[in-house]
């Protein structure tokens, strides 16, 4: 009885404060982070400016359809940790479980090395301060934006990506500007279509880097998917939810394809690198005053941002195990302000075990684990694909019409058909591109390993249940007698 009432209390705890705005935010600032400042630099370098607007094109109508699946999924069952729940239900247990443990340890690990890129982004003005300082500032700092309560964590959120969003308009609009010689560009002006064609190829190196720089380019995109964590305390998530995924959609797109036009045009591939962001590059170019301590300014509050965002979404995927019982169920435990407090810290504790392994095992743990979040990245992507194709399926062989859906994803079941080949494609670039295909080594025995456990432990589970039955029938027996 009291276990019914905790679980009741917990259920109703969980506080739908998120708005339309925050939950806009929360999907940009998982996004715009690294992966578009430094990794663009990378793609570039591989396949020239024409071929990172193709990846980063493909990768956008990849996402479109991952939020259409998700964005019906998410209304029709609006639960904190989704993806854990919609793989559970419709694809097998054991599922759901692989794909909680994949997304914790993606957002996990963000959270360790985001760490880490603040405190060496810090000294760039205070060279005297140790890295590990910082990492305990800022890491008190996001976990205390995190455990206050829900609201203040989206208000919190919703301004420090609003600082990378303001950044990445400004960015488009004076790249523009740079572009068409309305104002200055470096010393011999704006380089117009030039780079684009380069050498007068379009695809220099060939079609197959594009291929394997569509990793990147979902590393660059991951975070979309965030809508669907923050489901579970969004108010009516009926209305609030599918005018998030479009408003979302419309807006990486413009920010992401816009921003990269801008980027691949004016810096030449040759100059490109992952180790300088191009987005530096164009602002030294425009001759900004103190461009480098504006943009050192920027990547900390973008760095920031993923890592409050990365504490949300693997705080709600551990509180989802516990709440289902897949793991101790103090971990599904909600706080009066209905923050689940002993979740968060339990992610807290991988993301600073992710931090010393970046720090003592760099050339061994850390490698597997950041190869691991690609390869969880697009898998999670994969199994909302699968999810919704079978959840559709699912609804309509069991009676119910498409008019009871408060939200149904158009052009079904071409949206998770087409989202799960695109999934695969990548996986398949993995594989064959030799540099990553160490994610794949890594990331499909962790994702058995999962498979194994979770039939394990429910194997232990029935045994005991079994054992404790028999226990409790012994003594009737022996008074009967």
């Amino acid at each position: 009885m009291n276990s019914q009432n905790t679980t009741a209390n917990n259920e109703s705890q969980f506080q739908r404060s998120m708005q339309l705005r925050h939950l806009i935010m929360l999907s940009l600032g998982g996004v715009i982070g690294s992966g578009l400042f430094f990794g663009t630099g990378h793609i570039i370098a591989n396949v020239g400016a024409f071929g990172t607007v193709v990846a980063y094109l493909i990768g956008a109508f990849m996402v479109y359809l991952i939020m259409l699946s998700l964005g019906e999924l998410s209304v029709a069952h609006p639960d904190p940790g989704s993806f854990h729940v919609y793989a559970s239900r419709y694809i097998s247990p054991a599922s759901g479980y692989a794909v909680a443990w994949l997304y914790w340890l993606n957002w996990t690990v963000t959270l360790g090395t985001a760490f880490t890129a603040v405190g060496f982004a810090m000294q760039y003005w205070f060279p005297n301060v140790p890295v590990w300082v910082w990492c305990i500032i800022f890491g008190s700092l996001i976990f205390l934006l995190n455990v206050i309560d829900t609201r203040f964590f989206a208000e919190s959120e919703f301004y420090l990506s609003l600082i990378k969003v303001i950044t990445i308009q400004a960015f488009i609009i004076l790249g523009a500007c740079a572009l068409f010689d309305v104002i200055p560009f470096g010393e011999n002006g704006s380089p117009g279509l030039t780079n684009l064609v380069g050498n007068g190829e379009l695809l220099p190196n060939g079609i197959a880097p594009l291929l394997f720089t569509m990793v990147t380019v979902c590393f660059a995109y991951s975070g979309t998917e965030l809508i669907g964590v923050a489901a579970g305390e969004t108010n009516s998530p009926e209305k609030v939810i599918p005018l998030a995924v479009k408003a979302s959609l419309l807006r990486l797109v413009i920010f992401f394809v816009g921003t990269v036009l801008i980027v691949a045009l004016l810096v030449p591939a040759e100059t490109a690198t992952v180790s300088k962001s191009p987005f530096m590059t164009v602002f030294e170019e425009l001759g900004i005053p103190y461009a480098a301590d504006i943009f050192n300014f920027v990547i900390i509050t973008a760095i920031l941002s993923s890592a409050n965002t990365g504490l949300f979404a693997s705080g709600r995927m551990v509180w989802s195990l516990g709440h289902s019982g897949m793991m101790p169920a103090g971990l599904a435990k909600l706080n009066k302000r209905g923050v689940p407090v002993n979740a968060l810290a339990f992610s807290m504790l991988g993301g600073l075990l992710a931090l010393a392994s970046s720090v003592m095992a760099a050339d061994t743990v850390f490698v597997i684990l950041t190869s691991i979040v690609g390869f969880s990245t697009v898998a999670v992507w994969l199994s909302i694909c699968i999810a919704h194709y079978r959840f559709r399926k699912q609804f309509l062989a069991s009676g119910h019409s498409l008019d009871e859906l408060k939200y149904k994803s158009p052009m079904f079941p071409l949206v998770p058909i087409v989202g799960g080949a695109l999934c695969l494609v990548v996986m398949i670039g993995m594989g064959i591109d030799p540099d990553q295909r160490v994610a794949l080594y890594c990331g499909i025995p962790f994702t058995v390993l999962c498979y194994v456990i979770y039939h394990m432990a429910q194997k232990v589970r029935k045994n005991k249940s079994t054992d404790e039955s028999q226990g409790s029938g012994s003594p009737r027996q022996a008074v009967a007698s």
